[in-house]
């Protein structure tokens, strides 16, 4: 099997780490493959935010949960403290892909390059999750805050996050269904 096909069935979604932050070596990988990334009619339609302030992704950790906590629905809430109680789980950076606007094509466009990310990370050794639940703070009261901290370009919206960072457990791949797959 040959790296790439490794990386692909290895890697897995991460959701502890141990807070160490990344070298400038390792977010300038993360930070071009993402760009590397094929889209639609080569429109690009990202923007890539590498967020590595740890002060502000805990706070924008503290935002989240605070915000979760506050929903009548408390099912995001409990899944996240039976998790530890982090949003973002400790990660030390986090990958933003800002989207051009919401059309499928971008949306798919940015999970290319999302997914581009975690393949890079794991093969830098590094754990990874795609983070939806990364827009929980920018849509709070703090919001703009955040995205002004972010230097969030006008006119884009979250598209996804990608958390990054040392693993502070061995985890699994999810298990394959081939039941998924139709063979012609």
């Amino acid at each position: 099997m040959n790296d790439t096909i490794k990386s692909i069935m290895e890697r897995y979604s991460c959701r502890s780490y141990t807070g160490a932050p990344l070298t400038d070596g390792q977010v300038k990988i993360l930070a071009e493959a993402a760009i590397a990334a094929p889209s639609a009619s080569n429109r690009q339609p990202w923007r890539i935010l590498v967020i590595n302030d740890k002060g502000l992704i805990d706070e924008m950790d503290a935002e989240g949960m605070r915000l979760l906590s506050e929903q009548e629905d408390k099912a995001a809430y409990e899944r996240m403290m039976s998790r530890g109680g982090k949003l973002l789980y400790n990660a030390p950076c986090i990958v933003m892909v800002a989207a051009s606007d919401d059309s499928a094509g971008v949306a798919l466009d940015c999970g290319i390059a999302a997914q581009n990310v975690c393949l890079a990370a794991y093969s830098l050794g590094l754990g990874s999750v795609m983070v939806g639940m990364a827009r929980v703070p920018l849509n709070g009261p703090k919001g703009e805050s955040f995205l002004k901290r972010m230097q969030f370009p006008e006119g884009f919206t979250f598209g996804m996050g990608i958390l990054v960072g040392a693993t502070e457990a061995d985890g699994k791949p999810h298990e394959l269904d081939k039941g998924k797959i139709t063979y012609l």
